[in-house]
């Protein structure tokens, strides 16, 4: 398993948390940016990131700002990502488990590093379960490509 993470400025600090965490989990990644605190817009970060996951480079994208609202809104625009803003480890399981994400959001100003660490374990740890899921999966992806085409 290979993860993009990715920050702006406001998920800064969260995202070197979550990266020290994955060092110690021997999680490979790849660090998108950005570098510091010094203010920089979400969605540049979001979509390096996102392209990782859709090339298959990576298997899932970890995207924070100060609510992962942005984050989320920008990685759901490209195609083939399902991101979700998770900010509890329930969230987190159902979110593969019954929807396939392969990004997770998560606001630095909401969740502290601990929580975000049970948060990305719970996520990265949890399989889809297919079945009647993949099924509602398949409808979304269609309605993604019916929307490339208006």
């Amino acid at each position: 398993m290979k993860i993009a993470i990715a920050s702006d400025h406001g998920g800064f600090e969260l995202k070197k948390s979550l990266k020290k965490h994955l060092d110690e989990e021997k999680i490979e990644y790849i660090d998108c940016g950005t570098d510091s605190t010094e203010s920089c817009d979400y969605p540049d970060f979001a979509e390096k990131a996102c392209r990782l996951v859709q090339k298959g480079e990576v298997t899932y994208g970890v995207l924070i700002c100060g609510t992962g609202i942005g984050m989320e809104i920008t990685a759901n625009k490209m195609r083939g990502i399902r991101a979700a803003l998770c900010g509890d480890t329930f969230s987190a399981h159902f979110t593969r488990a019954h929807n396939d994400a392969n990004v997770i959001t998560m606001g630095a100003r909401v969740i502290g590093p601990g929580l975000a660490e049970f948060i990305l374990d719970e996520f990265l740890k949890t399989p889809f379960e297919g079945g009647r899921h993949a099924r509602r999966i398949g409808k979304i992806a269609k309605i993604e490509e019916a929307e490339s085409h208006v």
